[in-house]
This record gives C-alpha cells, structure tokens and sequence, in this order.
C-alpha cells in the first residue's frame, strides 16, 4: 500500500487515512516545510531562554550575598530556587504537553520568563528574589518539554536536519546563550561606573524578559501546533491544515479516514514510561541524565567561582575567561556534536563524552590550586576538555535519548520526567556547590568524578540507541497487535 508521501509524489493533493500519514509526511520531510524551520528556530530559542536564566546570575552570587546580607546556606536557596522551580514546571510542563498541546504550554511559559525576569531583578531582598527565581524555574521546567516536541515533531526522520539534529541542536543553543549571558555581562561591567558594579546581577536578569517579548511578538504569525499531536487526538482536519501552512503540503481528509485517539491521564502516561519497551530507555537516561547534571552544574555553574577563587583571577579575567570557554569549548563542541551522532550515534558520543570528562577532572583534581602560568594553562585546558566532551555528548545527547525514546503521544511526559529528574538534581548540585568548594577548595572535581562514571556505567547497561528511530510507526505496530 503506497504511503501519504508516495501519493504526494504522483498527485498535488495528499490523502490523510490516519495519524500515521501525518507523521509519515512529516518524517520524510515532504513540501518546503517553510514555517515548520522557523518553529524550529523558536523552539531553540525557547532552549536559549532556559540557559540564559539559568546562567544569569552565575557571576552574581558574591553580590548578592553582600545586598542581601546572607550566609552560604541563604545564598543556596537562592541559587538552587531557579532548578526547584524547574523540577515543579518539568513535571506539570510534561503532563500539560501530551493534554492540551504544545502551543498553549509554549505561549504560556513565555509569560513565566518575562514577569520572572523583571521580578527578579527588582528584588529588595532575598525571598523576594527566591520566589522570582522559583517562577522563572517554572517558566524552564515547562518550555523544555514543549521545546524537545517541537523539535521532533517538526523534523524529518533521517538526514541533514533530521530529528536527532534539531534535538541536539538544543545544546549549542544552550552554550549559545551562556555565551551570550557573559557578553551581557561584559557589557554591562564596560558600561556602570565601578561603583554600581555590585548590580550587575540585576541588569543580566532582567534582560532576560527581552527575547521571551520578542518571541510573543512574533507567535500568530509564525507558531503553530504540532500536527503529529493534532492526529494523536482524532483531528485530522487541525493536522491536515497544519501541514498546509507549515509545510506547503495540500494535504486533505480522505473521506474513509480512521480517527484513532488513544487519551490517557497524567499518572497513566508517567507509569507508562515505565513498561516495556520504554522502561529500559528510561532507566538508562534517568541515571545518566542524572549523573552528567551533577557534574555540568558544579562546572558550568560554578565556573566564575572556579576561575575567581580556584585559579586566582581577578573580576574582568574571570568574566572574559568564562565566556571564552563557553564560546571556543563548549559551543563549537555543541555544533560539531551534532553531525557526529548522526554519523556515529547519540550512544557512542555519550560514552566518548563521559571518558574525556572523567580525564579532565582527574587532572584538576590531582593539580590542587594551580602555580604558575603553565599550571593555570592546564587547568583552563582541562575545564575547556569538559565543556567541549559535554556539549558535543553528553549535553547534546541525553535531550534527544529522552525525546526521541518515546511517541509523540507521551514524548512530552517522557521529556518532562526526564527534565524534572534532572532539575532535582540540578536543585541538590546548585544547593551543595558552594559549601562543598568552600570545604574542599579543588579537592572538590575528586567528588565530581564519580559523575561521568557512574553516566557511562548506565550507557554500557543501557546500551539503547535513539539516533533514526521511528518511535511514531513502532507504537502504531504495537496498537495494532
């Protein structure tokens, strides 16, 4: 029997029979797809929002500590508020996905980052910039589900900006805009008089409400709902008209089509996760997902304190230091991670990820302080070896384990549960960072260390590779069974 896109090859018009044509004619990336690459650039910058409220106060904690007049446990709270937030969005963004789209959730967590980002940099004391923080966690959480669905559902299959590409390209987005958090930064320091330097914090945070107004700006003309979602739900006729703006497609109801919905609760879809053929993909990104969070937050999050206090630079080096090793590492890995999975699997690139990363904080650990100009050469070496090993592995890879392991009518709970485990453990690592380096100073990356071994341990156990599944047609053969 021909295929929705087979048809479309000898006719103008494709017939829809069923949700599979659509996700069909989406994977094999038939029309222009015009709209469906600028939902995708949206989508990204959606991930770019995430990173950059994460990052935004990276370099202001000393600040804040002295503002508001609080001690290491206080400046914790602080700190970890944003991934709490996150690890209550994840949960709630996940389950709202699969329930009433990917749109609406998207449009809304737009609104969290926007009234989160002035808040916070308003704040006139702690808790008021606790609570910001939280709901700007909530905005984050809530976004990276919907963004991973759109970048899924929106992409062809196999190929040059397949799937597996636009769900990784997620982290050179990230990196992009971690970069970008440092260039604000930098900006702002050349800008306010050295007297006013103590509110840099406030600037960079609040800056963050100006993409999320852009990209309301912009939303009716360009966003659409996911059409492989629209037909999960018995919409033919939505999905059909979907693929007639985003992709250029005529595509119309045959009259003999089947409407197959298959709704479930919230609790379903999460206990799902959990039954073959899910669990063991599931397991095996929970545990590595979880283990590569701990150590990219004590790095990424703790680089300014690492530079400052660790290799003993002054303001302007750590902050010029810091964006440099996100600009030359981390987002040239993320862009070159990309291509290699496609060629070599998202699997095989997570595990080189984790071994480059345990080497590099292996030397950091056994170099202590670093003296001397070589020594604190080698070191920047080594912090650049892991944020090149994460953003072309493991970063780039455990979002798309997560997204492309399951079909669209539960990627979004997949996605949020895998996103809500990690903020967990983003909320502990950001909480116990400055305590711990305050403690153990360098000794501190020996602890980091059990991080990408116990992450390749899972992948070896594991062993699940995401890379051109179709997770659509294998749930569709299992209906039918």
């Amino acid at each position: 029997m021909a295929t929705a896109v087979q048809e479309a090859q000898r006719a103008d018009t494709v017939w829809i029979r069923s949700a599979a044509d659509v996700s069909d004619i989406v994977n094999q990336g038939a029309g222009r797809a015009a709209n469906a690459k600028v939902i995708v650039l949206l989508a990204l910058g959606g991930v770019f929002l995430d990173a950059y409220d994460l990052t935004s106060l990276a370099y202001g904690e000393e600040a804040v500590r002295e503002q508001f007049h609080i001690g290491p446990a206080q400046l914790g709270l602080v700190v970890s508020a944003i991934s709490l937030g996150a690890l209550v969005g994840s949960f709630l963004g996940g389950a709202l996905v699969d329930r009433i789209g990917r749109y609406r959730v998207f449009m809304a967590d737009m609104v969290f980052f926007v009234v989160a980002a002035i808040g916070a940099a308003l704040a006139v004391n702690a808790a008021m910039l606790i609570g910001f923080r939280f709901l700007m966690g909530v905005g984050v959480g809530m976004d990276l589900p919907v963004a991973m669905a759109f970048l899924a559902e929106f992409s062809r299959l196999q190929g040059k900006g397949s799937k597996s590409d636009r769900t990784a390209a997620w982290c050179p987005a990230w990196y992009a805009a971690t970069t970008a958090c440092y260039v604000v930064i930098l900006g702002i320091y050349a800008l306010l008089p050295a007297e006013q330097h103590q509110h840099i914090w406030r600037y960079v945070v609040g800056f963050g409400a100006v993409p999320a107004l852009a990209i309301i700006a912009v939303r009716k003309r360009y966003i659409d709902e996911s059409p492989a979602w629209a037909a999960g739900q018995g919409d033919l006729e939505g999905a059909a008209a979907i693929l007639r703006r985003s992709y250029g497609v005529d595509a119309r109801v045959a009259p003999e089509a089947r409407r197959e919905t298959r709704r479930a609760s919230a609790g379903q879809r999460y206990r799902e996760l959990f039954r073959p053929p899910y669990r063991r993909r599931t397991l095996q990104n929970l545990v590595a997902n979880t283990a590569q969070n701990f150590g990219y937050n004590s790095v990424a999050f703790g680089l300014p304190v690492i530079i400052a206090t660790f290799l003993a630079q002054g303001e302007l080096t750590t902050i010029v230091s810091a964006l440099a090793l996100n600009l030359v590492f981390a987002f040239t890995g993320g862009m070159l991670g990309i291509g290699w999975s496609r060629s070599h699997g998202a699997w095989r690139m997570t595990l080189i990820g984790f071994g480059l990363q345990l080497v590099a904080f292996v030397v950091l650990a056994s170099l202590g302080v670093p003296k001397g100009p070589v020594a604190i050469a080698l070191a920047l070496g080594m912090l650049g070896l892991y944020l090149f090993a994460q953003a072309s592995g493991p970063g780039a890879n455990l979002m798309t384990f997560a997204a492309l392991s399951y079909p669209t009518r539960i990627r979004g709970t997949g996605v949020g549960f895998s996103r809500g485990v990690d903020s967990a453990a983003t909320t502990v690592t950001l909480f116990l960072f400055p305590v711990l380096a305050s403690a153990l100073s360098t000794r501190v990356f020996w602890v980091i260390a059990a991080a990408p071994v116990i992450g390749a341990v899972a992948l070896l156990v594991g062993r699940w590779e995401p890379v051109a599944h179709d997770a659509d047609a294998e749930d569709a053969l299992a209906a039918r069974d």
